[in-house]
Order: C-alpha cells, then sequence, then structure tokens
C-alpha cells in the first residue's frame, strides 16, 4: 500500500528585522528621552544597546552634557587633550588637529564618560594638597613655617603650637601667600577650610586672620624641582609669581575673626 506525505511543507521565513527606538520616535523624540539619563552608569547602558544608540548618543553629545550639569565649570573647557604614558604623545598632537568631526566626537565621548563617572560617583572627600610648595615669608622658620597650616589643630601633641605666621610688612595692604601642589593635575575642589590661628599662649588669646583671602588655581611654567620646595632646611623658593600661569582667580572673600574654619 503506498503511503502519501500529507504533512504540510515547512518552509523558513526570517522574521522581520524589529523596528529600532530612537528611528521609530524620530530624533527630536529620542534627544528628550535620552537626556532624562542622568548617571553615567545609564548613558553606557544605553550606548551598549547598538551600533546606532552608540552613535546617536556621541552625535548628540549626552556624556558632555551629563559633565556640565554635574560641574558647569565644564563649560570653560577650551580643548580636550588625550594624553598617554608613550612617547606617541607629542608626535600625535598635530595629527589629532587634522582628524575628522566624527573621530573629535568619538574621543570627546570618551573623555566626558570618564569624567562624568568621576563627577557623579559617590566618593570620600579627602584632602587635595599633596606638600606644600613655599609661603611669601616666614616670621620664624622652620617653627612657623607653611607646612602647619595642613595641620587641622592648632597646637601638636608635644603641646608646640602650630600655625604659620607670615614675615610682617610695613604697608598692612601687602599681601602675603601660600602656594601648594594638589594630588593630581585634574582635582575637583569642592571647599577650601581656613581657620584663623588663636593664639591661646599669649594674653587674651588673641586671633590672627588676614582681613581678606582671595584663591587661585594654575600651573608652573616649568617643572617644580623638589630639592627647591619646602623641607626643614628650605622655606621654598618657588612662591614668586612668575613661575606660575593662573588660569582662575576668585573674588576677595573677608574673613571672619574667629578662630573656626
Amino acid at each position: 500500500m503506498d503511503m502519501e506525505d500529507s504533512s504540510p511543507c515547512s518552509s523558513s521565513s526570517s522574521p522581520a528585522p524589529a523596528a529600532d527606538f530612537v528611528d521609530y520616535l524620530g530624533p527630536d523624540t529620542s534627544v528628550t528621552v535620552f537626556t532624562m539619563l542622568h548617571h553615567p552608569a545609564d548613558l553606557a547602558r544605553a550606548s551598549a544597546v547598538s551600533r546606532s544608540w552608540r552613535q546617536f548618543v556621541i552625535d548628540n553629545q549626552f556624556s558632555k552634557l551629563q559633565c556640565l550639569r554635574a560641574c558647569p565649570e565644564v563649560s570653560t573647557f577650551t580643548q580636550v587633550d588625550v594624553t598617554t604614558t608613550t612617547s606617541r604623545t607629542l608626535a600625535r598632537r598635530d595629527q589629532d588637529t587634522a582628524t575628522s568631526a566624527d573621530d573629535k566626537l568619538h574621543r570627546d565621548h570618551r573623555v566626558y564618560m570618564h569624567l562624568s563617572h568621576g563627577l557623579l560617583t559617590p566618593y570620600k572627600p579627602r584632602d587635595c594638597i599633596i606638600h606644600c610648595i613655599g609661603a611669601s615669608s616666614t616670621d620664624n622658620f622652620p617653627d612657623e613655617t607653611i607646612e602647619n597650616t595642613l595641620e587641622s589643630v592648632d597646637h601638636l601633641e608635644s603641646n608646640r603650637p602650630s600655625y604659620w605666621s607670615s614675615g610682617g610688612q610695613r604697608d598692612p595692604a601687602t599681601a602675603e601667600c601660600l602656594i601648594y601642589r594638589l594630588q593630581a593635575d585634574l582635582c575637583l575642589i569642592q571647599e577650601i577650610k581656613l581657620q584663623p590661628f588663636k593664639a591661646f599662649f599669649q594674653h587674651g588669646d588673641p586671633i590672627y586672620s588676614p582681613k581678606s583671602i582671595r584663591v587661585q588655581m594654575g600651573y608652573p611654567r616649568s617643572p617644580l624641582r623638589p630639592e627647591a620646595l619646602v623641607c626643614d632646611e628650605n622655606e621654598g623658593q618657588l612662591i614668586d609669581d612668575r613661575n606660575y600661569v593662573w588660569t582662575y582667580t576668585s573674588p576677595e572673600f573677608p574673613m571672619l575673626q574667629v578662630s573656626c574654619f
């Protein structure tokens, strides 16, 4: 007896490609949605969905937007440089200026993603100062050295007072300066603490405080020499203002004549 296969023939057909979320909503609405991502981890996940999503994130500079939200001072950046520890960095600087606009967007995206992660990730605040460079003058070195300003107490375990004192000037309007080196080339400064010294060992416990302070940020014109920094035998030789390029100068803030931070 002849048998006939009556089972239906199966035909293979590929499923229709899924519609892309960005294409479905359109660029304007998609931009609005992506700007609601406030954490760099969320933006990184969105970039990993597909190549088109990653390119959309890069083209619209969402990583830079996150940095601007966390730190508006980012808007003052005039240039983004990517440096490495290899000797190729300097040789490639001229090439970098000739890279395409798309390459620049990809580079900026990587830089701002790292920066936004640093700005928005919870962290434990720590002292940004790594060591003292020098003071404009010191009354009694090294007992009243600038390095005493790194101590948060007004006297040490030996009960010796811990403070910095300038040499003083005939003109009370003459400014004095203290210069410090920070932990890294890029630091996020949230607050600066300054405590006037209360001379508990003098009659009446007088408070020695400046009338006002001003803060400057910058970098040295030439590499700092370790032998020129403050040490037990050296008061610091690099305090000349001409040794530095100041990129930020704060307004002048009046000081309260009280012994507290």
